[in-house]
């Protein structure tokens, strides 16, 4: 009887397990786009800016592109319909969702977040602005999506973004503003997440998260093939571009981006705004910062004083608080 009981009891924790997948994804997604900024900065002493984009996204696209077509000979072999692995043909009416995706991130994201660093005269300043999608995901999901939008999820994004800042802030000396325009162009760059996020809620359910992050990512390569034919194609030619001469350290980058970043991260974080909502898979943004800091502090030793730590708490708090689900009420006519 024991026996029994307690293996029901695991079938129901299984069967709940489906409700925080989504979740799960999400936190994963945001954990390796934190230490993509590392890769950044590694790949970044030997490779271009826009050589870098093109070369992780490049690679990222070839392999999506022969994993969904295996994945899509398996199951027409085995005469199963769905697959979330299998590349699925894209409908003529549904291309200009993929189009306005692919140039809302990765393309004008990259292009007015690269700028903003550039402008503003600190760092911390620009990550504090670019970190800011929560604040705007429940306006634009509203007036796009008519996504409903609860007291807790505000009171949540409140308490998380308090957070986030303080992380960011706690600690930093270096507050000089620099060129003004870096202001307007994060909030450019954080729209266009925010605007990416809804689209990929808007594209057909028929579509899996690797279909969708595949023709997105294709969508991308077309802009930045002729940018990097303008600005950098004649120097990297000049100067002899073989990854065979790098160093070890940068192929362990370049591969941490072409395949965590570029594929895993984006096809979890497309699966969970599709779960959940535009609103409550944004404000898990707040915890990129969270994690870097864990990251720096595990592997380089860069301690956290105590501002940061409440930052952190905070951070979790507010995601907790804004995952929470309103009871619904009988409406009276």
């Amino acid at each position: 009887m024991d026996i029994c009981k307690y293996f029901r009891k695991f079938v129901r924790i299984f069967l709940n397990m489906k409700k925080i997948i989504p979740y799960i994804a999400v936190v994963l997604a945001m954990l390796i786009w934190a230490g993509s900024g590392i890769a950044v900065q590694e790949s970044l002493l030997f490779l271009r800016p826009f050589t870098l984009i093109i070369a992780r996204f490049t690679i990222a696209v070839l392999l999506m592109l022969t994993v969904g077509l295996v994945a899509r000979w398996i199951a027409k072999r085995r005469g199963v319909k769905d697959s979330l692995l299998a590349l699925q043909g894209m409908r003529k009416k549904d291309v200009p969702l993929f189009l306005l995706a692919g140039i809302m991130q990765p393309v004008l994201y990259f292009i007015f977040e690269t700028f903003c660093y550039k402008s503003l005269a600190s760092p911390t300043i620009a990550e504090a602005m670019l970190s800011t999608a929560p604040l705007i995901a429940p306006f634009l999901a509203f007036v796009v999506l008519r996504e409903r939008v609860t007291k807790y999820n505000i009171v949540g994004i409140l308490i998380s973004s308090i957070g986030m800042f303080m992380l960011v802030l706690v600690g930093s000396q270096n507050f000089e503003l620099g060129n003004p325009i870096g202001i307007p162009l994060a909030f450019l760059a954080v729209c266009s997440a925010v605007m990416y996020s809804i689209l990929l809620k808007k594209i057909p359910e028929r579509y899996s998260p690797l279909s969708i992050i595949f023709y997105e990512q294709v969508t991308a390569l077309l802009f930045f093939y002729p940018l990097w034919g303008i600005v950098e194609s004649r120097a990297c030619l000049s100067e002899g571009f073989l990854l065979s001469t790098y160093a070890a350290e940068l192929l362990y980058a370049f591969g941490y981006l072409a395949v965590f970043s570029s594929i895993l991260a984006f096809v979890l974080f497309c699966y969970t705004v599709r779960q959940i909502g535009v609103t409550q898979a944004n404000v898990f943004n707040n915890v990129r910062p969270v994690f870097t800091a864990l990251i720096m502090l595990a592997f380089f030793g860069e301690q956290l004083p105590l501002g940061k730590w409440l930052g952190i708490l905070l951070v979790v708090i507010g995601l907790f608080v804004c995952q929470k689900q309103e009871k619904q009420r009988a409406l009276k006519k």
